[in-house]
């Protein structure tokens, strides 16, 4: 029905109108809304009536513009649907019975708990009709109407209806058309995104039609209103409204007419959020103007970053991704004034004014850096076994590529590109998520001791192929095959290689294929670090060794396997810390340009023997040796961190966070950065990463307990070390800690958790520094400061790191200050 204060032509059942957020009669008047007027039911769906042979209509539920809607009962699985019906008047319109079906095809590949599910479309007696979910509850709309939702509510509303849209984005459908009345909120609070009539399938149909807008105009963002093309970013902006609504009870862009709301939302900015909800959660309302932002490339960039910082908001932190609102100096804008600045600053430097740029920098001005991705090699040969051999030759390609030209070239990690691995993701997906303009994609096929190997170079922007080849050689020539492709791919992207480099890429020598072959199946093995994967990958590094004794890569291999071993607590210190030792110097003294051998050497002298002052040189030899090895790089950042130096610690694990945004090692290792830095929020977000890549990895636990206690959210606290606590396989650990938390609150359950670690750990079951963090953050001082004593003793691997906040309570002690010597750290104000 059309509003009579601003005349908006309602389309949805209401009490309230979409265009100005005023209350609209009770009473429908059929004379001012023709197109509803004329949706009438017909005998079709009449009551009993069965359709399709299984569907038995029971009542009418629904109308809008683009379908009526029947409850049904299916007779067949005995569930119960919903029917939709495009409108009879509608059915000469070509067009919209082809959006209709376009509706079905976008939902019914989503598989997701916010989407409605989409059973089949089918068609009777003339009509086409689709069979959906039949969600029970009420629409968002219609909550809202009782007045603004609680925080805590519209926040997980919002947060449920992110979820089913990132799922649908991820399958390049926009739905388009978000608003509170196409969200159902079932009676358990389960949201769900209905009604995919406006999505666009990308790369497929698209029914909108040059300047023309679809969706309801006061959720249209601007790029829609205006007729532009559109993409995941205008159905955040419609969430954006739908949250603003949700909290305030009115929507954030209104006028008398369609056009008015419409230059709202192209020029004028919502009522301050503040303003009109003055309980808002601290953030949330810089979170709103980020998915507000005018212009696309200003708001959030995908629904996981907006999802992100909602939840962020919601568990008390400060949002990551949002910006503050632009403040303004002299009435303009502060962003418009540092733009001009920047400006001004580009041109002089670009031009070089009085030599300018060649001061500043210190020399000529180096080409942006190329981002490639080396897709994981498809393997050819029909034979399960070999997916080590395709996979190993993914890790080297990485490897050789990581090490060609580092000042213009960065190679996505191993991790990160391996989820790609049979995935059948699109080459622009793949470069969207990775943030890479090319991606390598190859294939193996090994047959005895030969090997044909084929690799293709692809530009991401059009899809272009920039340079591709086979070859067929003896695996006795792998290295050298390798390096002919890294020279290839470097004349495709234009790289001008050194000397030194063209002439490593030159002078590859054979190897033993046995041992080759052996140390690529240890290596797959090694990365999955289970206690049964490192047997295994040692027993392959053994073998490599037994066929080339001097096999450089075979000795590091053994040395990563043995550090892994002692860092997990597989294997006492006393046992690890020699053999690891001792396989990475052999590893070094064969080939001292192995960057796996130097950072297995570094790794050693840090965490086993505590070699701190000497292990600098060896850490920067491994970053030298491959500025892209993105484990390398995390970890030195964490020894940088324990030295002290955390400007160099930051720089460098930002480094291995845009080489490995999927490692969760890298991520794990840049909450514990943040914690340090005492970002803690930041670490939180970052440590939450982390365990949803990977939910039972320690180091994301440990990241995300520390956070949370600094923070002083006892509830997720608590609920952290519940669960990382049964990684010790403790029994009765729900038992405890409720009988801890009855008795003394959230330190009291801590305080449980710490005495149950610490029984396993006088036994060598757990590692002391647990049992210490725990005492801390139970705020027992004597007890935390004797077991991270215990932890020097016991040579705990984790004890250098002793400058994190958890240790602030005991940190002017004078048994801690003396342990801090002992280690070779520096007193003063940074320990």
């Amino acid at each position: 029905m059309k509003c009579p204060k601003c005349q908006f032509d309602n389309r949805d059942s209401s009490s309230f109108c979409a265009g100005c957020g005023a209350k609209l009669p009770v009473e429908r008047d059929s004379s001012s809304s023709p197109t509803m007027s004329i949706v009438t039911p017909v005998p079709l769906a009449a009551e009993g009536k069965l359709l399709g042979g299984k569907y038995r209509i029971v009542e009418e539920i629904g109308r809008g513009g683009m379908g009526v809607v029947y409850k049904a009962e299916d007779t067949k699985l005995k569930r119960t649907v919903a029917l939709k019906f495009l409108p009879p008047h509608l059915m000469d319109s070509p067009e919209l019975k082809a959006r209709f079906l376009i509706e079905a095809q976008a939902a019914a590949a989503l598989s997701h708990p916010n989407i409605c599910t989409i059973f089949e479309v089918e068609e009777a007696e003339g009509r086409s009709y689709i069979a959906m979910e039949y969600v029970q509850g009420e629409t968002l709309r219609d909550k809202i109407k009782k007045g603004p939702l609680k925080t805590e509510d519209a926040l997980d509303i919002v947060i449920q209806v992110a979820e089913g849209l990132s799922e649908a984005h991820k399958k390049g459908i926009i739905h388009r058309d978000i608003k509170s009345a196409n969200i159902m909120v079932t009676d358990k609070g389960q949201a769900k995104v209905m009604d995919f009539g406006l999505a666009k399938l990308r790369g497929g149909s698209s029914l909108t039609k040059s300047q023309t807008t679809l969706g309801t105009v006061a959720y249209m963002s601007p790029e829609q209103a205006r007729g532009d093309k559109v993409d995941q970013r205008t159905d955040i902006w419609s969430l954006g409204v739908v949250l603003y609504e949700t909290l305030t009870g009115k929507l954030p862009f209104r006028g008398d007419h369609d056009q008015a709301v419409i230059y709202s939302i192209l020029h004028e900015e919502p009522e301050s959020l503040k303003k009109a909800r003055p309980d808002a959660l601290p953030g949330l309302e810089q979170v709103v103007g980020q998915a507000l932002a005018k212009k696309p490339a200003d708001r959030y960039q995908n629904m996981e970053e907006f999802r992100g910082d909602l939840e962020g908001v919601g568990g008390g932190l400060k949002p990551i991704i949002a910006r503050p609102a632009a403040r303004r100096v002299f009435g303009i804008r502060t962003a418009y004034v540092y733009t001009a600045l920047a400006i001004v600053l580009a041109l002089l430097l670009g031009l070089n004014v009085g030599g300018l740029r060649n001061r500043l920098l210190g020399r000529a001005a180096t080409a942006p850096a190329v981002r490639l991705a080396v897709l994981p090699f498809e393997n050819l040969s029909g034979d399960p076994q070999q997916e080590y051999f395709s996979d190993g030759m993914t890790g080297e390609m990485i490897a050789q590529l990581g090490r060609l030209h580092p000042e213009s070239l960065s190679v996505i990690a191993r991790t990160s590109v391996m989820r790609y691995k049979k995935a059948n993701t699109s080459i622009d997906q793949v470069g969207r998520q990775l943030n890479v303009g090319y991606v390598l994609e190859g294939s193996t096929q090994r047959e005895g001791t030969r090997v044909r190997i084929t690799a293709e170079l692809i530009k991401v922007r059009d899809q272009t192929q920039l340079w591709a080849d086979s070859y067929e050689r003896e695996m006795s020539g792998i290295l050298a095959l390798q390096n002919e492709v890294s020279q290839k791919v470097a004349g495709a992207l234009a790289l001008k290689l050194l000397p030194a480099e063209q002439a490593r890429l030159a002078n590859a020598h054979a190897v033993n294929p046995e041992a080759y072959d052996a140390c690529l199946r240890g290596y797959h093995y090694y990365i999955f670090m289970t206690k049964a994967d490192l047997d295994t990958a040692e027993k392959y590094f053994q073998l490599a060794l037994t066929k080339d004794p001097n096999y450089a890569p075979a000795y590091a291999g053994l040395a990563l396997v043995w550090a892994c071993r002692q860092q997990i607590g597989y294997v006492p210190p006393a046992e690890a810390g020699p053999k690891a030792k001792d396989a990475a110097k052999k590893a070094v003294a064969l080939d001292d340009t192995s960057a796996e051998a130097r950072y297995a050497l570094a790794d050693i002298m840090t965490w086993t023997v505590w070699n701190l002052k000497d292990a600098d040189g060896e850490w920067k030899r491994t970053v030298e040796l491959n500025p892209n090895y993105a484990d390398g790089l995390a970890a030195y950042s964490h020894y940088l961190m324990i030295m002290g130096r955390p400007e160099e610690a930051m720089r460098q694990i930002e480094r291995a966070v845009k080489l490995d945004p999927y490692n969760v090692m890298v991520l794990a290792f840049y909450a514990i950065d943040l914690y340090f830095e005492r970002r803690y929020d930041e670490a939180i977000v970052q440590g939450r990463k982390a365990r949803e890549l990977q939910p039972g990895n320690p180091l994301a636990y440990s990241a995300l307990y520390f956070g949370y206690a600094a923070k002083g959210m006892e509830k997720e606290a608590l609920a952290v070390v519940r669960e990382y606590i049964k990684i010790y396989s403790v029994a009765d650990v729900d038992a405890a800690l409720d009988r801890g938390f009855k008795e003394g609150g959230f330190q009291g359950a801590i305080k449980f958790a710490a005495e149950k670690l610490a029984a396993l750990a006088s036994q060598g079951l757990a590692l002391p520094t647990d049992v210490s963090d725990l005492f801390l953050i139970a705020g027992d001082k004597k007890n935390g400061l004797e077991w991270i004593e215990r932890a020097y003793e016991m040579h705990d691997a984790s004890t250098p790191y002793l400058r994190m906040p958890i240790y602030d309570a005991i940190r002017s002690e004078p048994r801690f200050q003396a342990l801090f010597r002992r280690l070779g750290l520096e007193v003063g104000e940074k320990n």
